[in-house]
């Protein structure tokens, strides 16, 4: 048994030791947002945040998962209140097929939450380890810059 913190909810779920976090989220917990893409930890598609920081949960073993707070697609915003990257994804039109969609969203947010004024050049480099077959790069890098943009505009009004 091993006890995750996913999406600000503590649950306990049983586990073998060869089960990784990637198949606990989607098979024992219903998140399908995550995505097996590659099984190697290379396509991205199965990206969550663990404490913050973007990790590819295909090769995190979910035993090595507990006590650390984990975050899937599902966890950044709601139905009602999106996050600003999920927001500016939709607006920016930047999704095809939408099976590498998750795992980019995701990468985004750790970037924009370690870097809200990102360049193209680190925007690039970031996310180059997600692979999409779809060809929306231009329209993903739009919606980066523009989600770091609503982000930074909303920081400024609060402070």
């Amino acid at each position: 048994m091993v006890t995750l913190s996913v999406n600000g909810v503590e649950q306990t779920v049983p586990v073998s030791v060869q089960a990784s976090l990637l198949t606990v989220l989607r098979n024992d917990l219903c998140l399908n947002s995550p995505k097996y893409g590659c099984g190697l930890g290379e396509c991205g598609a199965c990206t969550v945040l663990v404490d913050g920081v973007a990790a590819r949960s295909c090769v995190i073993p979910a035993a090595h998962a507990g006590g650390r707070a984990v975050t899937t697609l599902e966890g950044l915003g709601s139905a009602g209140r999106l996050h600003p990257v999920q927001q500016a994804f939709i607006d920016e039109q930047a999704a095809q097929c939408g099976y590498c969609l998750s795992g980019m969203i995701v990468m985004t947010a750790a970037l924009l939450a370690r870097n809200p004024d990102p360049t193209d050049e680190e925007i690039r480099r970031e996310l180059s380890g997600n692979l999409c077959r779809c060809g929306t790069h231009l329209e993903i890098l739009k919606a980066v810059k523009r989600a770091a943009h609503v982000m930074r505009s909303a920081s400024e009004a609060s402070s």
